[in-house]
């Protein structure tokens, strides 16, 4: 018995000593074949390019041909710039419901909270504006406040006690009823040639159009495809800042155009001599109204003096600066139990329900949630998107010019250190809206928004189209000498940033060259094309000739502009110097390959992606398409295989 066991035991260890020698060895032959050299020169997938994005790519360079700028076809989730986002949780506020909230200018104290804590007694202290643009007061408190007793001021802190003691303090917005704005829109008419038409500006603080589209995919649907707006996909910024983009929009100037204002500098004065386009709708009856939250670095106090005066009708800014200092005492972006940015969007919608058909030019400006980080600003897409579709609900939109929009893209985040990061720093979102009504009496308008949507456009362009809005004068082609063009007009064509006053490192148009078709990447390029064809006649070479390269007719280079990859920062405090010993370096290049073959002088054209960090060449076999007529070439093959047609030559009996 333990020779029979012992006989079994020893040819399985034999055995197993076998397999592991075995696997020994084919790791060293896996080893020495891993350290061979490969040609990585080019692969006809990369698993990890989306296969759709050359597609995009190419129809982007279609829909702008003829164009002197050809902006680049971003891809909002390319590698290079997701390792920058990430997911963040929803705000979670205080589980204690606010006591106190604003319904179109009146006060009133939570029914549940009554029911809580019994009988709730307020005192009321309005806040407004200071001594300066940088102080906020207090006007003479009131208790108690009965609930539903009117808005003395648009702005007010607030504490109140229950019968039993318990206690609640916060700071509250809305709009309270001014009998001198309501009056100024019945006495003054709107101007003869002016559209009737409200503006609503909604914008967030440094979010490019990918960045949009990554972080804000619901607010951006329900834009688009349900109320129809139109994005300026060719938008470009014409300086560094905030100022230097909200300037041109707001006044139609730069900054070293207008009258000194910065703090410290010889002759500075407050910006309110500047030429402010709300100063424009106000004379023509409009209500005007302006928010920015973020009042410690607000876009005309930062570095500049600030306003003198209260800018609009009705003005934000006294708010945040009394609130800043409560935020300690809240959780994380709340106010209580209300998340600080629905107090901000909120505080626009009162505009509305307070004025109703009233003219109105509404503009706010929100950055807490994204300036020093877009990843934050995904907390707001649920409310945006509610936002928009109350106002849409209540009709509210139906006379309304909807802006939704951003001043750049991220500036201190390391996404600016890529390629990408680059271009989209100068290309933030901006899209209008129009009600539907609008386009059946101004089709031209439209028209001209849609072809412009991929057209070289700027800041001083939204300018001159509110301009339009008050005065109205036709939706003819744009002059490309003028630096700002309605968009109501067609953008030229032609029209480059030079024509538009974009200093070249923060023009975001490709460069292209002409490339000689020696290049190693056009020919490998061409070669991997000639071969994807063959592949799909092979199966019918007994019919279809094996095509062969014949020429090369075109050949172009499409990169990112080497002055933005040259830029760093700016190197003085105000943004207006550029520091342009950067060398960042390019991640990928574009071609469009166009060729002949033969036999059957078939043309064929193709948009090729070189990864330079990897030296890969991406052709997408989608991409390669048949450009002249084939005839009677593909007769053999036509009616039992149509789809063989653009690359079947037949053979000749």
């Amino acid at each position: 018995m333990s020779n029979y066991n012992v006989c079994p035991g020893y040819i399985y260890r034999t055995k197993r000593r076998k397999a592991l020698w075995l696997c020994f060895i084919c790791s060293l032959i896996l080893l020495f074949i891993n350290l061979i050299p490969r040609d990585t020169n080019h692969h006809s997938k990369d698993s990890e390019v989306d296969p759709g994005f050359i597609a995009r790519f190419k129809e982007s360079l279609e829909k702008q041909s003829g164009q002197t700028c050809v902006h680049p076809q971003l891809d909002p989730f390319h590698q290079s710039v997701m390792n920058f986002y990430r997911t963040v949780p929803k705000v979670t506020c205080s589980p204690e419901e606010n006591w106190v909230y604003v319904v179109n200018g009146t006060f009133r104290i939570s029914r549940r909270a009554v029911r809580k804590y019994g009988k709730i007694t307020c005192e009321y202290a309005p806040v407004v504006r200071g001594t300066s643009d940088y102080t906020a007061r207090h006007m003479e408190h009131i208790k108690p406040m009965p609930d539903g007793s009117a808005l003395v001021m648009d702005f007010f802190k607030v504490a109140c006690v229950s019968i039993n003691a318990k206690r609640y303090f916060n700071i509250h917005a809305g709009i309270s009823f001014n009998k001198t704005v309501h009056e100024r829109h019945s006495k003054v008419k709107l101007p003869k040639n002016a559209l009737g038409l409200d503006v609503l500006m909604f914008g967030f603080d440094s979010v490019s159009r990918m960045s949009w589209i990554r972080q804000l995919p619901k607010t951006r649907n329900y834009f688009l495809n349900t109320l129809k707006g139109i994005e300026l996909e060719g938008y470009n910024i014409v300086g560094d800042g905030t100022p230097q983009a909200l300037l041109p929009i707001l006044t139609g100037k730069t900054e070293e155009e207008l009258p000194e204002a910065r703090r410290g500098h010889d002759g500075a004065q407050p910006v309110d001599g500047h030429p402010w386009i709300w100063k424009d709708f106000k004379k023509a009856g409009y209500v005007t109204a302006w928010a920015e939250d973020m009042a410690s670095i607000g876009t005309f106090q930062y570095r500049m003096i600030g306003f003198k005066e209260t800018p609009t009708d009705h003005n934000m800014r006294p708010f945040y600066l009394s609130a800043e200092r409560m935020y300690g005492r809240n959780r994380p972006y709340c106010l209580g139990s209300v998340p600080r940015h629905k107090t901000f969007i909120n505080w626009l919608g009162d505009v509305f329900n307070m004025y109703g058909s009233k003219s109105k030019f509404v503009f706010g400006f929100h950055g807490e949630t994204s300036h020093n980080d877009n990843n934050q600003v995904q907390i707001v897409d649920e409310d945006a998107m509610e936002f928009l579709k109350s106002l849409e609900d209540r009709n509210l939109l139906n006379r309304t010019i909807l802006i939704l929009m951003s001043d750049h893209g991220a500036r201190f985040a390391d996404i600016r250190q890529t390629a990408q990061g680059k271009e989209e720093e100068r290309m933030p979102y901006f899209a209008y809206r129009f009600p539907p009504w609008f386009e059946k009496q101004y089709p031209e308008i439209i028209q001209n928004f849609r072809k412009n949507s991929r057209r070289l456009t700027t800041p001083f362009d939204v300018h001159e189209t509110f301009h339009d809005i008050l005065n109205y004068s036709s939706a003819k082609l744009g002059d490309s000498k003028r630096r700002g063009i309605s968009l109501f007009r067609e953008i030229p064509k032609e029209r480059s940033c030079a024509d538009a006053g974009i200093q070249p490192h923060w023009c975001a148009c490709l460069q292209w060259l002409e490339v000689d078709q020696s290049d190693p990447v056009i020919k490998q390029a061409v070669t991997t094309a000639i071969e994807t064809i063959n592949s799909y006649t092979e199966p019918h070479r007994l019919q279809c000739s094996k095509l062969k390269l014949f020429r090369v007719t075109r050949s172009v280079k499409y990169a990112t502009n080497s002055n933005i990859l040259k830029f760093k920062s700016s190197s003085d405090h105000d943004g207006r110097v550029a520091d342009l010993s950067g060398n960042t370096q390019d991640d990928e290049d574009y071609y469009q390959i166009t060729f002949i073959t033969s036999p059957g002088n078939g043309q064929y054209e193709m948009t090729v992606r070189h990864c330079l960090n990897s030296s890969q060449i991406v052709v997408s076999e989608k991409e390669i398409s048949r450009i002249n007529r084939y005839g009677s070439d593909p007769a053999c093959i036509q009616d039992e295989f149509p789809h063989l047609r653009p690359y079947c030559y037949c053979i000749k009996t």
